[in-house]
């Protein structure tokens, strides 16, 4: 039993050292992938709005060429 003891005492701070590791770089990669999403999102807002001001701008010039005509 002393073999195993040792053999348990060898291995377990790596494989602690890995887990940690592990833990770490899934926080990492599930922020990057949450900090992408509101990005993306943010960007669809920003172009949704810049698409309706430009609707907006056109059918105003529309109008006054028509008043002025």
């Amino acid at each position: 039993m002393d073999g195993l003891t040792t053999a348990l005492a060898a291995i377990l701070p790596s494989i602690g050292v890995g887990l940690i590791f592990w833990f770490a770089i899934r926080a990492l990669v599930n922020a990057d992938r949450t900090e992408r999403q509101a990005l993306a999102r943010m960007d669809a807002e920003e172009r949704l709005a810049a698409q309706r001001e430009a609707a907006s701008t056109n059918e105003e010039s529309k109008r006054d060429r028509l008043t002025s005509e």
